[in-house]
């Protein structure tokens, strides 16, 4: 076999293997000592040992070599959740929140994802896609390198399929790569606060159509949440939305009970995310229906919730659990999915290969990516982090722990090859 990208001199290599793994087997990471990987025009050709690979394999005469030097590798991560497409700035809302402040109380007084929608619908496209590249920036010198990104700051027609095109433009124009979702059931918007109805009407009747007609999405979310969408009118939006094209997601039971999972269950939606306050029967429900379970738990930390989801149930009860930074204006502060592997270690009480697989192969599930991203496989594509020391390192947050990103076989972060 022929390669040209090839890491060697690695203390391990943590596979992730598919498929997505659940209940037990999420504490198997596939780690491999001293293992070599090798790729060929994005695609890896050989995950084994150097000897195995001395008298297999060769490297074309521009192959990029990189020295792990004792380091480990990791796929690369998978950010299944975000709402990085937007324009304006609520970091003030931050300040509020730490002299007391509640998210019910800064959206009273004009502020959370009203105020977001207002700066975006004044911004240009240029404007947005500039600051949404800033932060998809981030994310990648964390060791993301493919995430789902929603709209759902526009909430007119116009202005959402604004924000589904700053997402298509900048899927060709930077490494990561992304995945996008229209979520116009984001909120119901000021101006139809006293006819919500007419705004259901609007995201079935109007703005799915558009979408699809655009081929601007993959998938459809609605916020199923007590004052904002119903499980009813989240049925019904979903349903619009299987029957346009789009693929269901859903946020569920993240400020309270809210009945989001018994909809993903219903529905079979790919993934349920938030789950903070889902229970015994809603977890067994997406067990059953083979909904993965999309864990926030960066949104819990910066909002001050108190409380994170309960991971352990959602694990024993056989539901495969994914984790994503919900990079967003109002409580997705860190783009790092290194850090929520850390608040998932330490507040939900994953272990730290039960957090691993859940940034890598589970997230890749959560997206329908699980056959071609999220492990180190033979035939998938070649997007890995290489670290500077053990794996266990990407949860020692702040220090510098990457050492180089690869996205389709190309270091797209770092400076260690040659």
């Amino acid at each position: 076999m022929i390669a040209d990208l090839f890491i060697g001199n690695t203390s391990e290599v943590l596979t992730c293997e598919g498929p997505p793994r659940s209940g037990s087997r999420q504490r198997d990471a596939g780690a491999r000592a001293h293992t070599v990987v090798a790729a060929h025009n994005g695609t890896i050709v050989f995950v084994g040992t150097d000897a195995e690979w001395s008298r297999d394999g060769s490297l074309t005469a521009d192959a990029v070599v990189l020295d792990a030097a004792g380091g480990a590798v990791v796929p690369g991560f998978v950010d299944p959740h975000t709402h990085a497409v937007f324009a304006g700035d609520r970091r003030h809302e931050l300040r509020r929140r730490l002299e007391g402040a509640t998210y019910a109380d800064i959206a009273a007084d004009g502020g959370g994802i009203v105020s977001t929608v207002r700066a975006t619908r004044e911004a240009g496209e240029d404007e947005i896609a500039a600051a949404t590249r800033a932060r998809l920036d981030e994310m990648l010198r964390s060791g993301t390198t493919t995430c789902e990104v929603k709209s759902g700051y526009g909430l007119t027609t116009g202005s959402e399929l604004k924000l589904l095109r700053v997402v298509q433009r900048l899927a060709q124009e930077q490494p990561l790569e992304l995945s996008a979702t229209f979520m116009g059931a984001h909120e119901i918007p000021i101006e139809f606060r006293d006819r919500r109805r007419a705004y259901v009407d609007l995201v079935i009747q109007e703005m799915i159509p558009a979408v699809t007609a655009g081929r601007l999405a993959e998938w459809c979310d609605v916020f199923c949440e007590d004052g904002v969408f119903t499980p009813e009118e989240s049925r019904e939006i979903l349903r619009a939305g299987c029957a346009a094209g789009l693929k269901p997601r859903i946020h569920a039971d993240e400020l309270g009970p809210s009945g989001g999972s018994r909809v993903a269950a219903d529905l079979r939606a790919r993934s349920a995310d938030h789950l903070i306050f889902v229970d015994q029967a809603g977890a067994d429900g997406l067990a059953g229906a083979g909904t993965v379970a999309t864990l926030l738990p960066i949104a819990a930390f910066y909002l001050k919730l108190g409380r994170f989801a309960p991971a352990r149930l959602l694990i024993d009860r056989g539901v495969p659990v994914a984790l994503a930074s919900d990079v967003n204006p109002g409580g997705g502060f860190s783009p790092s999915m290194p850090f929520a592997m850390t608040l998932a270690c330490f507040g939900m009480g994953l272990t730290f290969e039960e957090a691993l697989v859940g940034a890598t192969i589970n997230a890749a599930a959560s997206l329908d990516r699980q056959d071609r991203i999220g492990s180190l496989e033979v035939g998938k594509q070649m997007d890995a982090v290489v670290l500077r020391g053990p794996a266990i390192d990407l949860i020692r947050v702040g220090a510098d722990v990457i050492r180089a990103v690869i996205k389709k076989g190309r270091v797209v972060y770092g400076t260690d090859a040659h």
